[in-house]
């Protein structure tokens, strides 16, 4: 049984178009990797995708990152419900870490466009066309994409 344990690693400093911000990638990715087959095996909703790649492209990054994680944190942590104890801790912990992450965004000054805001009503959009639950759990499997992106915004600094 795999159990999430409390890492003490050092963070990334991680720069958006007007911010800067710490994220302890490594830990998300722990926590992540603890609850991710939980999420990934209820997936019945295959050919369906809340959070595509594309949408990641050519975004004004403060913006898109803070409704990102608003998104995660009002959402889809909210009615994400695994079965198991220690996945129940390890999506708290990654919730908890967003919202850690917006509070830090707070004293940023991101400009949000009208394209950024289409861009997440669209996921917005494909997470209500799916049960409320099941579309919480496949937002949950996708979390790897919102990681590969936070890594390669630290790769960039």
């Amino acid at each position: 049984m795999l159990l999430c344990t409390v890492l003490a690693v050092d963070s990334r400093t991680l720069h958006t178009d007007s911010c800067s911000f710490n994220v302890y990638t490594h830990e998300l990715r722990k926590y992540y990797a603890d609850m991710r087959h939980h999420a990934i095996s209820g997936d019945t909703e295959t050919g369906v995708k809340i959070l595509d790649k594309s949408l990641m492209k050519d975004v004004q990054t403060c913006c898109f990152l803070r409704l990102l994680l608003r998104f995660y944190v009002e959402r889809v942590f909210n009615n994400f419900s695994p079965s198991e104890p220690h996945q129940l801790r390890c999506s708290s912990a990654v919730a908890n870490a967003f919202v850690s992450i917006r509070r830090d965004m707070q004293k940023c000054h991101c400009h949000c466009a009208e394209e950024t805001h289409r861009q997440i009503d669209s996921m917005h959009t494909a997470f209500d066309e799916l049960q409320i639950q099941l579309a919480a759990q496949k937002a949950v499997g996708e979390l790897d994409t919102v990681l590969d992106w936070l890594e390669a915004l630290g790769h960039k600094a």
